[in-house]
């Protein structure tokens, strides 16, 4: 992966709007940022709570509130990347995060542990996916899928990479230890990579595909970006919903809990798999084609875990396809403004559309739980899922 990003790296070196060294900088970044941030905590949550009594869903709240953080902050931080570019934005979003994590390490209150998290959530919003697909949809142009592919190739080895990492950490150091090792881990990374490698000039806005200029507040307001973002919005909460009960209904299906955990893994190699195959999908299928076609696939997937108990291989595989679903949405979702608005308002679009995404997706493993019980079981609640899934589909047909 290294050698791919710094290969393309090499291949953008001669557009002087592009800095050469910003491909393999957001790809390290990004496995970084996602790893220390976003995947070390539910690797460390059982040890924090086990070592300070807070309840496990307390815990959870406050990494759930740093998500819900992250989604408003993305739309200020959105407009600021449209301006200024990413420099700026994301070196601050890396030391915000470096203080938040050491925050989070001292944290010797439930309410401290908390506002570290809240913190937290701001350096998602300005390191995370957003502002990095920003910055590479206005150096790249017509090359941003390549582009785009390769970081989220790339973010996606973040929990490969760092889940073990934190788990060989915390076995011979406290939770805070950990934590605070990490955060070095991050300091080290991703504020100089930020900081020095994208000093490229900000290239201007291009014009709108139309010879109309539009306005982003009228796009905001029009048919197609309302329903696009409803459809982004109960697609999400399905998304995750299912992957946060993937599990437990992979064991009352008669699986082992190793088993359904080797299942889950295997749906993130899926994503990975899925992520490669994007490109070809995108010269192959319009826009609008494109979203109904992968939140329907997602929804079968979803439907088909419902209806069928086994055997075990065919629920494996169908993990693998609603991976490969799964990677192929963030790309979606990263494409979705450039495909039908252009890219003269990426920032702040992308914002919008990502925002109530974001919020559903915090939302969705404590709606899952608590819906779980009513509708008789996980089964239930995939049949639900699956319905949310198709709702989502015929949204995106009016975007």
């Amino acid at each position: 992966m290294t050698d791919l990003c710094a290969s393309e790296a090499v291949t953008g070196a001669g557009d002087r709007s592009r800095p050469r060294g910003a491909l393999p900088a957001l790809c390290a970044t990004q496995i970084t940022s996602w790893g220390v941030v976003y995947y070390a905590f539910p690797v460390l949550n059982p040890q924090i709570t086990a070592a300070t009594g807070w309840s496990a869903t307390a815990t959870t709240a406050a990494f759930s509130g740093a998500l819900l953080v992250s989604a408003l902050t993305g739309i200020p931080v959105g407009r600021i990347l449209d301006r200024r570019g990413p420099r700026a934005v994301m070196t601050t979003g890396s030391v915000l995060g470096v203080v938040a994590v050491l925050a989070i390490a001292y944290a010797h209150s439930l309410a401290a542990f908390t506002a570290a998290w809240l913190l937290a959530g701001v350096a998602m919003a300005a390191t995370f996916y957003q502002p990095a697909f920003a910055a590479l949809t206005r150096w790249w142009g017509r090359d941003r899928i390549r582009a785009l592919t390769i970081v989220t190739l790339a973010g996606g080895l973040a929990s490969t990479v760092f889940a073990p990492l934190t788990a060989t950490l915390a076995e011979y150091l406290s939770w805070r230890s950990t934590y605070v090792v990490l955060a070095l881990i991050l300091a080290v990374v991703t504020v100089p990579a930020h900081a020095l490698a994208l000093r490229g000039p900000w290239p201007p806005a291009p014009k709108p595909p139309s010879q109309r200029h539009t306005p982003s507040g009228s796009v905001t307001r029009s048919r197609p970006f309302l329903m696009l973002a409803t459809a982004l919005t109960l697609n999400s909460f399905a998304m995750y919903a299912v992957v946060i009960a993937l599990v437990p209904l992979l064991i009352t299906r008669g699986a082992s809990p190793t088993a359904a955990a080797w299942a889950l893994g295997l749906g993130g190699a899926g994503q990975t798999l899925g992520r490669t195959l994007y490109a070809t999908l995108a010269r192959r299928t319009g826009a609008r084609t494109r979203t109904v076609m992968l939140i329907a696939v997602g929804g079968a997937t979803t439907a088909t875990f419902a209806v069928f108990s086994g055997p075990f291989l065919l629920l494996v595989g169908v993990a693998i396809a609603a991976g490969m679903v799964r990677g192929n949405l963030t790309l979606l979702q990263a494409t979705a403004v450039t495909d039908r608005w252009g890219a003269t308002h990426y920032g702040r679009l992308s914002g919008l559309l990502a925002a109530p995404a974001t919020i559903a997706a915090a939302l969705a493993p404590f709606a899952g739980a608590a819906l779980a019980g009513p509708l008789g079981g996980f089964p239930g609640l995939f049949v639900v899922l699956a319905l949310v899934s198709a709702a989502a589909a015929l949204f995106a047909l009016g975007s």
